[in-house]
């Protein structure tokens, strides 16, 4: 019998943090292929003339594929 142990998450939600394409806030994450996957919502950028609601852009990344914001500062 083998049993595969997940680290602990790099990132939790709420967490602001930077990736190609951008900046965004942790939303949610999951356990996936041995590692784990963030959903990132980006911040709107100005209002378009149309109404909408929520965040423009919600990805799921990769940890390797995340950073975070205060890494930049170290």
């Amino acid at each position: 019998m083998t049993t595969n142990v997940l680290a602990v998450p790099k990132f939790s939600k709420g967490q602001e943090v930077k990736f190609i394409g951008g900046i965004g806030i942790i939303k949610n994450y999951r356990p996936e292929s041995h590692n784990w996957v963030y959903l990132v919502a980006m911040p709107m950028k100005l209002e378009p003339k149309i109404d909408r609601v929520g965040y423009e852009t919600m990805i799921w990344l990769s940890e390797a594929d995340i950073s975070s914001l205060m890494e930049s500062f170290e």
